[in-house]
């Protein structure tokens, strides 16, 4: 099975740092996620694009655009592009027609798979950037 891309808890993990410690460098932010500072920009990039961070290049740093009370684990989740054409679950290609699961399995087992993500993407928007980061030691 597929996993969520991982961008999604990476974008959380440089919003929290950059909620609990304004102005933080990029460097610093690729050492705690502990990957390349590369793979940093592009989040930091997805993130900037939706409205969350603004990023200033040379003199380093970022901060938050919206108070973290305002932010939703859901604002993020969508922000990195996590799953594609909207659907987190994807249903095998081509099965048998001319079998009686087959030609239903779709259909039938789509509508629960969109419940399911709907479900997933309520829990996700009822959690804050800031209550988060409050329950950090």
């Amino acid at each position: 099975m597929k996993q969520i891309s991982t961008r999604f808890s990476m974008a959380v993990h440089i919003l929290s740092l950059i909620s609990v410690n304004p102005n933080v460098t990029g460097d610093f932010i690729a050492g705690s996620v502990n990957t390349n500072p590369v793979v940093i920009r592009r989040i930091m990039g997805m993130l900037k694009k939706v409205g969350l961070v603004d990023v200033r290049p040379g003199v380093g740093g970022a901060s938050l655009l919206k108070p973290p009370e305002e932010i939703t684990l859901l604002d993020v989740y969508r922000a990195v592009n996590v799953i594609e054409q909207n659907q987190l679950f994807r249903v095998h290609e081509d099965p048998n027609v001319k079998c009686l699961v087959g030609r239903n399995i779709e259909s039938v087992l789509q509508s629960e798979l969109k419940e399911a993500q709907a479900a997933m993407e309520q829990r996700l928007a009822q959690t804050t950037l800031s209550q988060l980061t409050s329950r950090f030691n």
